[in-house]
């Protein structure tokens, strides 16, 4: 398996973790918003370690905002991750599937793409747009033989996590989400959605009038 991460060091350390328990992760350092250097990267994985079958685009950032900044220095750059980013790795993956004639690929949304949430404008906004990108491309990567998944997780605790001061409700481990999108990825369903409580709850809030939408996630968020 090959990963593929800007920070060249925790790459490697989490290679020699993966190893230690025996395990094989061929470590690639990479920056996603860098369009030319992802189009050679995926040519050089194949170059050099066959065919890519499945490729899971973990791609993403948070960068707390506020209607007092709104389009400022942290909402360009979560776009630039979250957004182009994942762009910039579908468009070599997507090629290079296209002429097999087969492949698997699953993007990183998130459950707060269902709708806007308080405190999370850019974040919001960026996962849903892969969210409605990934539902457009399934019409034509289905007739491609491609498999187009998107996964939407809640909370998982990561060092990401960590700097949030608000409530995290249905808190899981990086291990158990780990498990449920392995999960997912044999089942190929469209959608990867966990933990179950949050995602049929935040889905539900969303096809409410929107005036109880606001006044259900105020009450919540004590925003």
């Amino acid at each position: 398996m090959v990963a593929v991460a800007r920070r060249s060091q925790e790459l490697d350390a989490f290679a020699a973790e993966v190893a230690a328990s025996g395990g094989t992760i061929i470590p690639m350092p990479g920056d996603v918003t860098d369009r030319v250097a992802m189009d050679e990267l995926v040519s050089t994985v194949e170059a050099r370690h066959g065919a890519i079958a499945l490729a899971f685009l973990n791609v993403g950032t948070f960068f707390p905002d506020s209607e007092k900044d709104f389009g400022g220095d942290g909402f360009r750059k979560t776009f630039a991750v979250n957004v182009e980013g994942t762009i910039n790795m579908l468009g070599p993956l997507i090629r290079a599937m296209r002429t097999r004639g087969r492949g698997q690929i699953a993007v990183n949304a998130s459950v707060a793409g269902y709708g806007g949430l308080p405190r999370a404008i850019a974040y919001s906004s960026s996962k849903s747009a892969l969210i409605a990108m990934c539902e457009s491309l399934k019409f034509d990567l289905d007739r491609a033989g491609i498999t187009i998944q998107v996964v939407c997780p809640g909370f998982v605790k990561t060092p990401l996590t960590d700097h949030n001061d608000f409530p995290m409700p249905f808190l899981i481990s990086v291990e158990e989400a780990g498990a449920r999108i392995c999960s997912g990825f044999e089942s190929k369903g469209f959608e990867i959605a966990f933990p179950k409580r949050m995602a049929f709850t935040l889905k539900a809030m969303n096809m409410l009038p929107y005036g109880l939408y606001f006044a259900l996630l105020s009450k919540f968020t004590g925003r």
